[in-house]
């Protein structure tokens, strides 16, 4: 896994200032080092730069980047971040057109099938990446990003050129690049945040490039492909068949992931998906002989603390005892204290360039610091609820009808902060009820589906769509902030193009959510882990956390110069840091309450402040 970036304008000429530019480049690939920190390198062509930073995962010494094939009198170059599942089919299929290859890495495969088949080669990729290619023959740039945005792909254009990065601190880098953030911005921060829209990066003229996408930039101008989206789809196999064909997706989509020239390990919670995931990466690393290495999280006195309530009923530490036993791993507990999990909001949003998921990202951040001292791959349980129905919007009556984002179905605790001039400008609630209604006219319904089961079917594409796309954000964020590459099986197209169309009557038969896949993991976990109700990612519940977060937040408000307050009004703030906070009830998501709303406003400070960012309402 790397990061990559870059610069293209057709009619300009680089090579005019060649040590201008190369300094541009090393510039942007020093900001994302922290993605590759094993190698880098640049390549400057008239009319085209690339930078790359490497983590070294398949064909450690063949692999380096930019990777360059001429044709002719012509040079195309590629730099990739990510990973191929299906590396050695394509391998063998080019092999038959004539292709002939030096390494043994997947950049290499990419590379040489868009020399044999174009851009289009991309629909047969399984795997997670984002990649730029300079087909110097037509001086044309394409912008490729994989089909759920595993790997982020940020871009701009700057004065005709097309600068474009994994991480929008590269583009920051480019010289005339200024961070202002208009309304939309704003909104996109305060009423679909920790969210996003997709395409959206927050920062004016900032975009993203959309999952299941690539772009062409040449003389011609921008051009964006479409190659591949999620579709509604009649489903005619009954239930021991749908039983049986997602057990062995689910199981191949873990086992292919687990391809690497260097040591993998899991992350571990005890619940359903991680465990599922860890138990099928041991049964298949015993047959070599070896143990797997698991990491599970949790936070200082949690057991002293810990208040169980409708989204987190129960402490994850005698599952993960269980499981540990169960599959015999090598299995490492990691605590974060408060005071590390408050330090780090700082360098969780500077990984995201953006005001992010607050403390769980800062939490998840440290977690990912202490598991990548030991290992550069990690699979994790990520994305199983999206896919199969986890969460109490599948199924609870109040969320099928909101007619809103079902994990924000009130917008009130955040415009009760804001400035009233300010919510006047906004109009958050009308941007968010345009997004949802923008968001959902996408997918299908089908003649067949009943007004319950189109419900469930416009929640599920929002799921993976929006909810599931913010955590594999986080996910990339945090793991790669330290050369860490986490892999998510259920994130694997194949599986969500199936599941994604069964009916809710098999997901949870007999009512039982998540059904489908609990039953693929009865033969691999203990029963009592396999029908475990669920439990999210961990958070702390010690009261000098939020003791923390207020004192720092109240010492932001009493110093009065922050921008911040451009936008939030100071009496209401005071207000709310007055009271306490209630756990249970999320204003985003199952996770975030009362304390990381606090969180989140020093992110949101942080960034205004560190970036020097321009409001232009």
């Amino acid at each position: 896994m790397c990061g990559i970036a870059g610069f293209c304008n057709p009619n300009a000429s680089f090579s005019d200032n060649e040590n201008l530019y190369k300094k541009i480049l090393t510039d942007m690939s020093a900001a994302i080092r922290h993605r590759g920190p094993d190698d880098w390198g640049i390549y400057l062509s008239a009319r085209c730069g690339l930078a790359h930073a490497r983590l070294a995962i398949i064909d450690l010494l063949g692999g380096t980047q930019p990777m360059s094939r001429q044709i002719g009198s012509h040079e195309y170059t590629i730099v990739y971040n990510g990973e191929l599942y299906n590396t050695k089919e394509l391998k063998r299929e080019l092999t038959t057109y004539g292709a002939s290859f030096s390494t043994t890495s997947d950049t290499e495969v990419i590379l040489q099938g868009f020399l044999w088949e174009g851009p289009g080669f991309v629909k047969k990729l399984n795997g997670i990446f984002s990649f730029a290619i300079w087909d110097g023959r037509h001086e044309t740039l394409y912008l490729f990003r994989d089909s759920f945005g595993v790997k982020p792909l940020f871009y701009t254009i700057c004065n005709g050129t097309l600068v474009f990065s994994s991480e929008i601190k590269g583009i920051c880098q480019y010289p005339g690049f200024t961070p202002r953030v208009n309304a939309d911005g704003l909104n996109e921060i305060f009423g679909l945040g920790p969210a996003r829209n997709q395409g959206s990066g927050i920062l004016s003229g900032v975009k993203e490039c959309l999952p299941g996408h690539y772009l062409t930039f040449s003389r011609l101008g921008l051009h964006d492909t479409c190659y591949w989206k999620l579709e509604s789809r009649p489903h005619d196999d009954g239930y021991q068949e749908t039983l049986e064909k997602t057990a062995f997706l689910v199981t191949d989509s873990i086992k292919r992931q687990m391809v690497s020239d260097v040591p993998i390990c899991t992350f571990l919670s005890g619940g359903l998906d991680s465990s599922l995931v860890s138990a099928v990466c041991a049964k298949e690393l015993a047959r070599e002989g070896k143990h797997l290495t698991t990491f599970s999280f949790d936070f200082l006195d949690n057991d002293k603390y810990f208040q169980s309530n409708a989204f987190q009923p129960t402490e994850d530490r005698p599952f993960v005892d269980e499981m540990v036993h169960a599959i015999e791993s090598d299995h490492h507990y990691l605590i974060c204290d408060n005071t590390a999990q408050a330090d780090l909001l700082m360098d969780s949003m500077k990984a995201h360039d953006l005001p992010c998921m607050a403390d769980i990202d800062s939490s998840l951040l440290y977690f990912c610091s202490e598991v990548g001292k030991s290992h550069k791959v990690v699979l994790t349980g990520e994305c199983a609820d999206e896919i199969f129905g986890g969460y109490p919007w599948f199924h609870k009556p109040e969320f099928l009808q909101s007619n809103t984002f079902p994990w924000t179905p009130d917008l009130s605790p955040r415009l009760a902060l804001l400035r009233p001039d300010i919510t006047k400008r906004l109009h958050l609630t009308e941007y968010v009820e345009a997004s949802y209604k923008a968001a959902v006219s996408e997918i299908d319904i089908l003649p067949t589906d009943s007004a319950l089961e189109a419900n469930r079917r416009r929640i599920s594409y929002l799921n993976i769509r929006y909810f599931m796309q913010t955590l594999l954000n986080r996910m990339d964020r945090t793991s790669m902030h330290s050369g860490l590459e986490a892999r998510v099986p259920f994130a694997d197209r194949d599986l969500i193009e199936y599941v994604f169309n069964v009916p809710w009557e098999m997901k949870a038969k007999d009512g039982l959510v998540k059904n489908l896949l609990r039953q693929t993991a009865l033969p691999y976990l203990p029963e009592k882990i396999a029908l475990r109700q669920k439990s999210p990612y961990p958070k702390t519940y010690h009261p000098f956390y939020e003791q923390l977060l207020s004192r720092r937040l109240t010492d932001v408000l009493s110093e009065g110069a922050s921008p911040l307050f451009e936008l939030i009004d100071k009496e209401a703030l005071k207000i709310f840091l007055g009271n306490p906070k209630d756990y249970g009830k999320p204003w985003y998501g199952q996770l975030m309450a009362g304390p990381q709303m606090i969180a989140y406003l020093l992110q949101v400070h942080y960034w205004l402040t560190e970036y020097h960012v321009e409001i232009r309402l």
